[in-house]
């Protein structure tokens, strides 16, 4: 289950909510290889919406329940399962799916930036 099982659409606004921005969060979303984690942050940065963390956020839970997108590969800044400690069903399953890939998530919901976190090089933009 993805984290949430809404099927809604991007509200626009001064924010940058258009759909628009979801759908280059979307695409940033995708290029996260199996097996690695990023951050909100990143994604954000990638999808050229600095300092927009949050949005990301936004834009990932507002997914059908059903989707494909590998939502689960993005954590907090910190290296912590963000909706695990929020006590949603969906952080289990962040949990398993990563583990499933070969993540190791600790039993506090962390996951090891250092050797699990993908960054973007020059050579994969």
């Amino acid at each position: 289950m993805a984290p949430s099982v809404r099927q809604a659409a991007p509200a626009s606004g001064p924010a940058g909510r258009g759909s628009d921005s979801y759908e280059r969060i979307y695409r940033a979303v995708r290029r996260v290889p199996t097996g690695r984690v990023t951050t909100y942050g990143a994604i954000a940065r990638m999808a050229g919406l600095p300092r927009q963390a949050r949005l990301v956020g936004y834009a990932l839970s507002a997914l059908h329940g059903t989707s494909a997108l590998p939502w689960h590969r993005i954590i907090n800044a910190q290296g912590r399962l963000s909706l695990e400690r929020a006590g949603r069903a969906s952080g289990l399953t962040q949990r398993m799916r990563l583990e499933r890939e070969g993540v190791r998530v600790d039993a506090a919901g962390r996951v090891s930036l250092a050797k699990y976190g993908w960054r973007v090089t020059p050579a994969s933009r």
